[in-house]
């Protein structure tokens, strides 16, 4: 299923090593899945709007007010297994059971924040994960309210919890099915890598954007639990193929936007060129 033009558009500049794109390029780049120059154009302006993407120079855009927080965050995927600690027992917990739910931009703000920390609901109103990021309590409070948790939310570190609580805690992630899909993604990934050389370089660039981007939203939102919650050693495994994938993926993306030597000699531009 091919992306829509604004989502696309979004993970290109993410992807970009400066942090612009031209908008030749993300024209160029949506073609590669079918969309047309006039939706990009659309999308383009659509995002300046909402304040997600901004004018960066003539024809460029960077990430705008509204889009650099959570991009901020999420590009920070490739140091996860750099951001834990080992687990001493204890649980970052948040309240939020007196915050208001009439705000939907607020409430799909906090969901959105509390779901990228990988905190769970245990009782109603409050969230728990173990305490094993680096910086503790205070770096997840910061990165919570970075990403639009209301300052008014408790954030706050919990231990002994009884028996019961500390036994429905451990149980709010699937362990097993974490553990089984860094494995399954890792083993695609790597099958994919495999035969890349032998697809042709638009179809290599189209597969690896989606298979890359799949990946990479698997990993922003996954909880980085220890432990014994999940098998560390599978998600290390995972997350080195990930980035593996990532730097093949980039490679691939810059042999198709640069025309290839015979064409500029006759003066042409090739088909995936900008």
């Amino acid at each position: 299923m091919a992306p829509q033009p604004r989502q696309l558009i979004l993970k290109l500049l993410l992807a970009a090593d400066d942090g612009e794109l031209s908008a030749r390029d993300a024209v160029a780049g949506c073609a590669l899945f079918g969309i047309r120059e006039n939706s990009v154009r659309v999308a383009l302006v659509r995002l300046a709007g909402a304040g997600l993407i901004e004018a960066a120079g003539r024809g460029s855009y960077r990430l705008g007010p509204n889009g650099t927080g959570l991009a901020a965050d999420v590009a920070t995927w490739p140091t996860a297994e750099q951001r834990v600690r080992e687990w001493q027992g204890g649980w970052v917990a948040v309240h939020v059971g007196a915050l208001g739910r009439s705000d939907r931009v607020a409430l799909r703000a906090r969901d959105r924040a509390l779901a990228l920390l990988g905190l769970r609901e245990l009782d109603r109103g409050l969230f728990l994960r173990p305490d094993n990021l680096v910086g503790g309590v205070a770096g997840v409070r910061e990165r919570l309210h970075k990403l639009g948790l209301e300052e008014d939310a408790a954030v706050f570190l919990a231990s002994e919890l009884d028996t019961s609580r500390e036994k429905r805690a451990r149980a709010l992630w699937d362990g097993k099915a974490l553990t089984k899909r860094y494995r399954q993604t890792r083993q695609q990934l790597q099958k994919w890598l495999a035969r890349a050389g032998e697809l042709e370089p638009d179809v290599a660039a189209r597969e690896s954007f989606l298979q890359g981007s799949d990946a990479i939203r698997q990993l922003v939102f996954d909880p980085l639990l220890p432990d014994p919650l999940v098998d560390i050693a599978e998600r290390r495994a995972f997350v080195a193929t990930v980035l593996d994938f990532d730097r093949a993926g980039r490679e691939i993306w810059r042999r198709v936007r640069q025309p290839a030597p015979a064409a500029v000699a006759a003066g042409r531009k090739p088909a995936t060129s900008h």
